[in-house]
């Protein structure tokens, strides 16, 4: 998962930003075949993958039943983008619980839900432009926190950025550095208690907020994530398609 570079004062025009921003599930071929080509683009110019004729990045994880996958378009421009993953203990299948699943199929056996973003790309020269471009797109995966009723936010993320996740977003390393499959730099896995720390993170970054018609707008789909005997949670009527 690509790593905020600016600071945390980047929040300031936060809410600003989020006016001329539009989250869109993708849904259709070209839509999903724009965000392959830019996460192609992004992780080349960071030497995160070899160079392909097909000049894409995607994977199996794309369009499981439990995966979201969002573009997030600036001024009517696809900027960044990034997936979100719920497991459940029926929902097994992510990245991260691919390359880590010793650390994280415990936790769903004890019923956890756990979000799990990936693929987060940001278009270089939208980010220089809109330094806040990287927290407008983070804020998707607390949206899904919030709308699931997660136990535990993940983040897949280099060494060198580790330091940054844990002062900004409380963020604790579970797992060391090992190679992603499909990446070439290895990358670790963070997470964060979310029912412990959502108040702490929504009120240093009240930018992170969401409301209950906005995540519904975004996480409501006709074929389910599994429901959990216990779990109500996930007993949601048809998506809303985003404009």
């Amino acid at each position: 998962m690509r790593s905020p570079v600016v600071a945390p004062r980047a929040f300031s025009r936060g809410p600003e930003l989020l006016d001329q921003v539009d989250y869109r599930l993708a849904q259709t071929p070209a839509e999903k075949e724009e965000i392959y080509n830019l996460r192609y683009r992004a992780y080349l110019r960071e030497g995160a993958v070899k160079e392909s004729a097909e000049q894409r990045v995607t994977d199996q994880y794309d369009d499981l039943e439990n995966s979201w996958t969002f573009g997030v378009y600036l001024d009517g421009q696809l900027s960044s983008s990034v997936r979100i993953s719920v497991l459940t203990n029926e929902w097994r299948e992510s990245c991260s619980a691919e390359a880590f699943g010793e650390i994280l199929h415990p936790r769903l056996d004890r019923r956890q839900v756990i979000i799990d973003p990936a693929r987060f790309v940001a278009d270089p020269d939208r980010a220089r432009r809109a330094p806040e471009l990287p927290y407008v797109t983070v804020r998707l995966a607390y949206m899904a926190c919030e709308y699931f009723s997660a136990d535990l936010g993940l983040a897949i993320v280099r060494p060198e950025h580790q330091a940054f996740y844990r002062r900004v977003f409380f963020h604790e390393t579970i797992a060391e550095p090992r190679l992603f499959p499909g990446l070439l730099k290895p990358v670790g896995l963070m997470a964060a208690d979310f029912p412990t720390m959502r108040d702490k993170v929504f009120s240093r970054y009240p930018m992170m907020r969401s409301s209950a018609f906005e995540r519904r707008m975004l996480f409501e789909r006709e074929h389910h994530v599994p429901q959990q005997p216990t779990i109500e949670r996930f007993e949601r009527p048809s998506i809303v398609p985003h404009s």
